[in-house]
């Protein structure tokens, strides 16, 4: 029997890999008739960064400020997700239908994706992938790695136009 998928995930950065990926996803949705969901991770602060301001204000202060500066953002990169959404399916209202939540998640991004895809329960997760340098990948890896290497479903990642 071939899979069928009803709920896809698509994590977006609001690059233009990650619209590609937006894309694939929509045309899964279509042949599958499956909901989209639309996720945007907003990454810690820096460790360095942390580290060094924590020195002068404390941690609690550090973690009080991240919180507050997520709360922040968070209603104004849900907005941006959902006019991403409009704008890309404005010439495809019977794909508009398909989307279903929108979430802005503030953690580690690989974690965060994964976390969303067992609570939205997707049958599938949709990504770009940056293509970074060598040696920043030799040291942190790249999300959609971290994301193939954990995830419990399909994970389709696509990868940079060339």
């Amino acid at each position: 029997m071939l899979p069928l998928y009803k709920k896809i995930l698509v994590a977006t950065d609001f690059s233009e890999n990650s619209n590609l990926a937006f894309k694939h996803a929509v045309m899964l949705a279509r042949l599958n008739n499956a909901e989209i969901m639309l996720l945007h991770v907003m990454p810690p602060m820096d460790a360095h960064f942390r580290l060094m301001v924590a020195g002068h204000l404390g941690k609690d202060l550090i973690a009080d400020l991240e919180k507050s500066k997520f709360k922040d953002q968070q209603e104004q990169l849900k907005k941006e997700l959902d006019d991403f959404a409009k704008t890309e399916l404005a010439k495809f209202p019977e794909d508009m239908k398909r989307l279903g939540k929108t979430k802005v998640a503030y953690g580690t991004p690989d974690i965060e994706i994964l976390d969303a895809a067992t609570e939205a329960g997707a049958d599938v997760i949709v990504m770009g992938t940056h293509g970074r340098g060598i040696i920043e990948h030799a040291f942190i890896g790249s999300v959609a790695e971290k994301v193939l290497r954990k995830a419990k479903v399909p994970v389709f990642v696509i990868p940079l136009k060339a």
